[in-house]
């Protein structure tokens, strides 16, 4: 049996012993452990993939839907240009991405390539919009179709809708011989102002086709009031003009 002495001496080099390993110990523990982001390329804390998912407000891709294109149409503005529209259709209630980056390709009626570019165009959630696109030039070549494609899958982020509270009042339109306009009310039902707004409009025959879309941007919607956006379009489309749809789309 150990004396006393041995075993004070074994408590105080045991005690020394844990004391060194702590000092050695943690401080590599801490060099070389990172905490879990969501932005570190790693699978790690409660996401479900790697850096999406869990806590993190980017989503994995098994937890959207692809969104899908409905049109894209040309509308001729002057001699040689062209607005592009594309309709996307997101069918995610909670899901936006923003920044997404897409490319057109303008056509002429024998298939020839006239131009090409490239954009952005942001996807809200709960909210179809349009890739809108101003005075495209053409040159002195008349376009025929435009294809559009997403550069890449769209980087899904979990959100609601800031424009929920927003809803689409009277809509005004009137044509001549020579142009068209539109003016439409968009209130705003919530204590909260709402900030710059995209807005966009378009124009529908009796077939459902769409025959016009334009552009305008709100600078903002006081809380419990409302705004105007006003549209113009220099064409008439000779009454074609049955139904009008209006798409906020939050910047």
């Amino acid at each position: 049996m150990a004396s006393w002495s041995q075993r004070r001496k074994l408590l105080y080099g045991g005690t020394t012993a844990v004391i060194l390993a702590t000092a050695i110990f943690l401080p590599v523990f801490f060099y070389f452990h990172k905490t879990p982001t969501c932005f570190d390329g790693r699978k790690n804390g409660n996401e479900t993939g790697i850096d999406c998912g869990g806590s993190c407000t980017r989503l994995c891709p098994s937890a959207f839907l692809a969104p899908s294109v409905a049109w894209t149409r040309l509308e001729r503005v002057a001699p040689d240009l062209y607005n592009v529209a594309t309709y996307i259709v997101n069918p995610n209630p909670n899901a936006g991405a923003r920044a997404v980056p897409y490319h057109v390709i303008i056509y002429d009626r024998a298939g020839v390539e006239i131009t090409e570019y490239g954009g952005i165009v942001t996807l809200p959630p709960r909210r179809n919009t349009l890739a809108f696109d101003g005075a495209i030039s053409v040159g002195n070549r008349i376009p025929a179709k435009a294809s559009f494609a997403f550069g890449g899958i769209p980087d899904w982020t979990a959100e609601t809708d800031p424009l929920a509270a927003v809803s689409v009042g009277d809509k005004k339109y009137s044509e001549d011989a020579s142009s068209a306009s539109l003016s439409v009310y968009l209130n705003d039902n919530s204590a909260n102002s709402i900030s710059r707004t995209d807005v966009y409009a378009v124009l529908y025959d009796k077939d459902g086709n769409a025959i016009g879309f334009s552009k305008t941007i709100l600078d903002g919607i006081p809380a419990y009031g409302s705004a105007t956006a006003p549209f113009t379009w220099p064409l008439s489309f000779n009454g074609a003009v049955i139904s009008i749809e209006v798409l906020p789309a939050a910047e």
